[in-house]
């Protein structure tokens, strides 16, 4: 086992990406090409840096691509299981049956499979760990996507474009759980809306802070703002 004691992560990948229409139309958005790689790809890369070789994926829509082109993950040096879910489940079907399924492991890294992000996960686990929570949540600070003004009377006394607003913190989408995050997925829904705040309302939802690197792919104009960034990281 690695030594932040992390060894299996679940990805639900069963997204449609509707806003991503016509590019997935025929394949589900796990597999849209981002800087000429899957999504998909680009996170398990992510994962095997960061010594974690179990994976289980969430499948839902145009399912059978993905399960073709990833397979078992030997060549990509990882092992890969799968989990099918319906699509109108949402995320807490997705994730409570792929733990269900294939997850024993006390604690364990999730994710939605259009995120991007460099966390560093022995960090990550060890605050997790320090913390005592059911759930951590990685969060960042809130990247505006308009102009900001401040304004006295009619005078624009300042802007700033789309300025990261460090006051206020949003989910980037990647999570380590204990398994007992089971007790709060309800059958159906998206864990965002049931079991976060739930946990929140209990205070056994903690946060951890990332400032480094992430994004999330739900538009085409994300899409090339993700391409951007990573050509420029790559350089």
């Amino acid at each position: 086992m690695p030594e932040h004691g992390i060894r299996t992560a679940v990805i639900l990948a069963g997204g449609e990406g509707l806003r991503l229409r016509p590019i997935t139309s025929e394949i589900p958005k796990a597999m849209i090409l981002v800087a000429g790689k899957p999504l998909l790809q680009w996170i398990l890369e992510w994962l095997k840096l960061n010594s974690i070789s179990n994976l289980v994926v969430g499948v839902a829509y145009r399912k059978e691509k993905i399960i073709d082109y990833f397979g078992d993950g030997e060549r990509f040096g990882i092992t890969i299981r799968y989990s099918t879910h319906t699509v109108e489940g949402g995320t807490s079907e997705g994730f409570r049956l792929a733990i269900q399924r294939h997850v024993k492991d006390d604690t364990f890294l999730a994710m939605n499979g259009d995120e991007l992000v460099d966390i560093k996960i022995s960090e990550f686990a060890t605050h997790h760990h320090s913390l005592g929570g059911v759930g951590t949540v990685a969060v960042g600070p809130l990247r505006s996507p308009y102009g900001v003004v401040e304004i006295d009377g009619a005078d624009i006394v300042a802007f700033q474009e789309k300025p990261i607003l460090r006051s206020h913190f949003v989910s980037v989408g990647a999570y380590i759980f204990s398994n007992e995050i089971l007790n709060y997925l309800p059958e159906k829904g998206d864990i965002e809306r049931t079991a976060f705040p739930k946990l929140s309302s209990e205070r056994k939802l903690k946060a951890y802070v990332h400032n480094g690197f992430w994004a999330t792919v739900n538009t085409m104009k994300d899409l090339e703002d993700v391409e951007n960034q990573l050509r420029l990281t790559s350089q």
